[in-house]
C-alpha cells in the first residue's frame, strides 16, 4: 500500500458507458442481463434510512456520553462539530471498523485506495451471516469507504492520512472557528492498542500537511444493493449503534475473532454472555447489543453453556 497511491485515491471516477443495437433480438434476449427487482434498494435510500438511524442514536445516553467526550479531548464546541454529524459518523465508524458489525475484515490486498472493491464485494453477497465477512479489504479501502459514505450522508470534511508510509486512517477535519481541528478515524488497530477508538491520539493528523476531502465516486447513489445485503446492514445498526464504546469494542474483539477464524462462533458467544453478566444496572443498550450478539453467535453452531 505505497503512499505513491495517494493521488489516485482522490482522482475522480470516470465511467464509460456503451451499449449495442445491432445483435438480433433472439441474441440480445440471451445475453441481456435480467431486470433489476423494484425492491433493490438504491444507494441513496439506503443511506437515508442509516442517517435516521443515526438519528435516533442521538437519544442515546452512550452515544452522547462519546460526544461530550470528544468536545473535551479535542477542545471543540458544538457549533463546530454537531452533534448529529457525530452520531453519522460515529454509526459509520463502529461497523465499518474492521471487525465491526458490518462485519468487514483486513487484509492485505494490495489494491488501489478506494472503496470500489468493497462495493463489488457486497453487491456480489446474496445471503450474509453473521460469522462470515462481508467484505474483505485493506486500511486505505477500509478507510476511503468510512469517507465515502461519510460523504454520501452529507458529512463531506472526511478524508486519508497517511501515519506511516504503509498505513492510512480516516480523518474528519473540522474547519474554525476558532481553528481547524482534526479528529482521527481509525479503521483498523494497526500501530494502535485494542483501546484506540473513534479521536484516538495514537497518530498526529497535523504530520500530513493537509487532509483533502475524499471526493471519489466509487459508486453511483442510483446504484442498487442485493436487498439481503440492506436488509442484514439495517439491522446491525438498529441493535448496535445505541450501545456504549466499550461495549462495542469487546464486541467488535469477539466479532474479529471470529470473522479471522482464531475463535468459533460458540466460544464467541460464551464469552460475550460472560461480559454481558457484569454489564452495569441501567445499561440497556449494552445489554441489547449483547443478546443480540450472542443470539446471532449461538445460531452458528453448538452451544458451550
Amino acid at each position: 500500500m505505497p503512499t505513491a497511491r495517494l493521488a489516485a485515491g482522490f482522482a475522480l471516477a470516470v465511467c464509460l458507458a456503451g451499449a449495442s443495437t445491432l445483435a438480433p433480438a433472439a441474441t440480445r434476449a440471451a445475453t441481456t442481463p435480467p431486470p433489476r427487482s423494484a425492491a433493490e434498494p438504491t444507494v441513496a435510500e439506503w443511506v437515508a434510512r442509516l442517517r435516521q438511524r443515526a438519528a435516533a442514536s442521538q437519544r442515546s445516553p452512550a452515544v452522547r456520553a462519546d460526544y461530550l467526550a470528544l468536545l473535551r479531548a479535542q477542545n471543540l464546541d458544538e457549533r463546530q462539530a454537531p452533534y448529529a454529524d457525530f452520531a453519522w459518523l460515529r454509526l459509520l465508524f463502529e461497523a465499518t471498523r474492521d471487525g465491526g458489525y458490518w462485519n468487514l475484515r483486513w487484509a492485505i490486498t494490495d489494491r488501489e485506495p478506494t472503496s470500489e472493491a468493497i462495493w463489488r464485494q457486497w453487491q456480489a453477497l446474496r445471503a450474509p451471516a453473521p460469522d462470515r465477512a462481508s467484505a474483505v479489504a485493506e486500511c486505505d479501502e477500509l478507510s476511503a469507504f468510512y469517507a465515502a459514505l461519510a460523504r454520501l450522508g452529507g458529512v463531506g470534511d472526511v478524508g486519508l492520512l497517511w501515519p506511516t508510509a504503509n498505513h492510512t486512517v480516516a480523518v474528519w477535519r473540522l474547519p474554525g472557528p476558532p481553528r481547524e481541528a482534526r479528529v482521527v478515524v481509525p479503521t483498523t488497530l494497526i500501530f494502535l492498542s485494542r483501546y484506540d477508538s473513534f479521536g484516538t491520539r495514537g497518530f498526529d493528523p497535523w504530520k500530513q500537511k493537509r487532509i483533502y476531502p475524499y471526493a471519489r465516486n466509487d459508486i453511483a447513489p442510483t446504484q442498487r444493493l442485493p436487498p439481503a445485503l440492506t436488509a442484514f446492514l439495517l439491522a446491525q445498526a438498529d441493535r448496535y449503534a445505541d450501545a456504549s464504546g466499550l461495549s462495542l469494542q469487546r464486541l467488535r474483539e469477539l466479532r474479529e475473532g471470529v470473522l479471522k477464524g482464531s475463535l468459533s462462533a460458540a466460544e464467541a458467544a460464551s464469552r460475550a454472555r460472560r461480559q454481558r453478566e457484569a454489564l452495569p444496572a441501567g445499561a440497556a443498550a449494552d445489554l441489547a447489543a449483547y443478546t443480540h450478539f450472542i443470539e446471532a453467535m449461538r445460531g452458528r453452531g453448538p452451544a458451550l453453556d
